[in-house]
């Protein structure tokens, strides 16, 4: 597909809305001939990656129970220093999302399909793990998804619900936060099914990627929704950690997956497709494209390394995990 069938199908409502000739930047953030390189090939379903304070990277494995034989979903860990990637914890609760905390912790948001739908934190030195969030109004989490945590050591995530034998107990595929042990809100109930989640370097924006219906069950008229919703959608991120609606920054024909963010603020966000479009998109705050990263398999989500690996892109995608180094650094923040 050409850049101008690209443009066409735009103007017809049928693919990414701005995703035009890129903006220029002073420095290009993709290096001129740099493509992704795979490291990891082995998975059934990959996810949520996330660098830990030693620059080791996490990602998790959702295993299908019924097309896996009954696997219960895996928690990897891949050492840049060695190429070499382990299990580190199996089951995992079919943990989905991750993230490393100011104090070295891997936050985990595990899901349905005979998942633990909850909120968990584990210290990687001792691989003890606690609850952080297991209900919300005495009901069960749909799946949890994925997740982020701002400057204050705020944590959010998202809920929806893509896979699972279990009751949806939620009325909303919504976005919560979580202040403190057993300290769950509801934060946002109209980002459609909402799945990755970022906060902005400033702190200001809270970024939710989304595609697909939102409600489960009627809510009160006091709470705002919307129908279904394939977007890039930012809220304003208020000092409380309270969020609001301020607009939908990209659509598309289908949603994105997961998202995160550089220094600059730049967002990059993984997308399906269709076609060429397939991979991470990078946007400037804006929501103009400012480059378009292909990737060989469809794209899950995304993350930035540390310290010497500061600027490498890692990627999940299918099977595989993909990275690239590109002329930007991650934002992480702690």
């Amino acid at each position: 597909m050409t850049r101008l069938s690209i443009r066409l199908l735009c103007a017809l409502g049928l693919g990414v809305m701005p995703t035009l000739a890129p903006a220029q930047q002073a420095t290009p953030v993709v290096p001129a001939g740099v493509k992704v390189e795979l490291v990891y090939g082995e998975g059934f379903f990959l996810e949520g990656p996330t660098p830990a304070l030693d620059g080791t990277i996490f990602f998790s494995d959702i295993t299908n129970t019924e097309r896996s034989g009954g696997q219960s979903g895996h928690i990897m860990r891949y050492d840049p220093a060695t190429g070499k990637t382990t299990v580190y914890r199996s089951p995992s609760g079919q943990a989905n999302g991750m993230i490393v905390d100011a104090q070295g912790r891997l936050v985990v948001t595990e899901g349905a399909d005979f998942g633990a739908r909850r909120v968990t934190r584990t210290d990687l030195a001792t691989g003890r793990s606690t609850m952080l969030a297991w209900t919300f109004n005495g009901r069960r989490f749909n799946s949890p998804n994925d997740v982020t945590i701002d400057g204050n050591g705020r944590i959010y995530f998202t809920d929806p619900r893509y896979s699972g034998h279990e009751t949806v107990e939620q009325p909303v595929m919504g976005v919560y936060r979580i202040d403190s042990i057993g300290s769950v809100q509801l934060v946002i109930a109209d980002a459609g099914k909402p799945n990755g989640v970022e906060v902005s370097p400033d702190g200001k924006t809270l970024y939710v990627s989304s595609g697909g219906n939102l409600a489960t069950a009627p809510l009160a008229a006091s709470v705002p929704v919307r129908a279904t919703v394939n977007a890039l959608l930012a809220y304003d991120l208020l000092p409380d950690g309270s969020a609001r609606f301020r607009k939908e920054l990209v659509k598309y024909e289908a949603g994105p997956d997961g998202i995160t963010v550089d220094t600059e603020g730049n967002i990059y966000a993984t997308l399906p497709g269709p076609g060429d479009q397939r991979g991470v998109h990078v946007y400037a705050p804006s929501g103009a494209e400012v480059a378009f990263i292909p990737v060989p398999q469809v794209p899950s989500n995304v993350t930035f390394g540390r310290g010497a690996d500061a600027n490498m892109l890692y990627i999940t995608a299918r099977t595989g995990l993909y990275r690239i180094r590109l002329n930007r650094t991650g934002y992480h923040p702690n």
